[in-house]
């Protein structure tokens, strides 16, 4: 085994051992996806994509949780911008990888965190995670899943899940096709997972990857870039959306007034 190393990396741990690399999100205690930890997971991502050796991606929080979203502290308007910006271009660079991509999920897995793991091509869990997109309790969305969501679980269940804020159990998620198995220990179906693919072609899995998602790229690309400019331009602009966050970081009840 190996590790990317990287003097700058703070919120997160990269190990490499072929044919895997693994992701370790490590931002305590439940993993929020701040400024820091975009970056970082950006320039993993980049590093990761170029080794030959490397066939699959994991990403692993804690027993805790896989993460607990976005940082709320980035949704200000001086920062929404610049962090809309970096976390999709984790998403971006998760989805145009041409290695396999796959979630190891423990308890919270929401917002942002959810948005991460729903576009890895493979998410297992364990039965106590708990799914949700909980944005719209601040007067916000999830651009990522408002995007993509309807595709995998249908659109009745992804406008309930994005609308008002309703989680899944881990049994939930599975029957609702967001998770392809549950165990105790995620970790024992990720480790099988990649020993199938230890026998398999990079460069066939690279390419079957590309046939697999043709359709749904053109549209998730162009749909997230849509999201973002309604995320700018519309939500921004209305004040339910900075008394939203403003509550939540001053640990009160929102005050909305439907502007």
């Amino acid at each position: 085994m190996s590790t990317i190393t990287n003097p700058t990396f703070t919120r997160i741990a990269v190990e490499l051992h072929s044919p895997a690399a693994r992701v370790t999100l490590n931002n305590p205690p439940l993993n929020v996806i701040d400024i820091p930890m975009m970056e970082e997971l950006r320039a993993a991502l980049e590093q990761i994509e170029i080794q030959p050796g490397i066939s699959a991606i994991v990403f692993a929080g804690s027993d805790r949780a896989f993460s607990s979203g976005v940082d709320i502290a980035a949704h200000t308007p001086d920062k929404v911008r610049e962090m809309l910006a970096l976390f999709h271009s984790v998403i971006r660079s998760i989805v145009d990888s041409k290695k396999l991509t796959i979630a190891s999920v423990r308890r919270h897995c929401l917002g942002g965190g959810a948005e991460l793991a729903l576009m890895c091509d493979v998410v297992y869990a364990s039965p106590d995670s708990v799914w949700g997109f909980p944005e719209i309790k601040l007067a916000c969305y999830p651009p990522v899943a408002s995007v993509a969501l309807s595709s995998i679980v249908g659109q009745k269940l992804a406008a309930e899940l994005i609308l008002t804020g309703k989680t899944l159990s881990g049994d939930e998620a599975l029957a609702a096709g967001l998770v392809n198995g549950l165990a105790d220990d995620p970790e024992t179906l990720v480790a099988e997972c990649v020993q199938r693919i230890s026998q398999l072609s990079l460069a066939a899995i690279a390419v079957a990857k590309k046939a697999l998602y043709s359709w749904d790229a053109i549209h998730f690309d162009k749909g997230l870039t849509r999201a973002e400019q309604i995320y700018h331009d519309e939500l921004m602009k209305t004040a339910d959306a900075h008394e939203g966050v403003i509550a939540f970081m001053e640990r009160r009840r929102p005050k909305w007034t439907g502007r």
